[in-house]
């Protein structure tokens, strides 16, 4: 299957969801090219920045499951 270069913004609004959201990162570390991490404390919430290369199915495994997380927002988008 062809492989594909994105990149999902994931703002954190519940910092106790911060384990659960990194274990699934970790867990589809094969794809991540690149991650910026960005403590906006004094607005309450983090940002989270990758840069991904992989399959669609594989895209859409990690974007699904941080979709689903209580107090994590996930945006990403697919170059053609």
């Amino acid at each position: 299957m062809e492989t594909r270069i994105g990149t999902a913004i994931i703002i954190i609004d519940d910092s106790g969801m911060n384990t659960i959201l990194n274990r699934i990162i970790s867990d589809h570390s094969r794809m991540i090219l690149g991650r910026q991490g960005l403590p906006m404390r004094e607005r309450g919430f983090s940002v989270i920045s990758l840069v991904l290369e992989g399959t669609t199915d594989d895209l859409g495994s990690l974007t699904g499951k941080i979709g689903k997380l209580d107090g994590v927002r996930i945006k990403s988008v697919l170059a053609n």
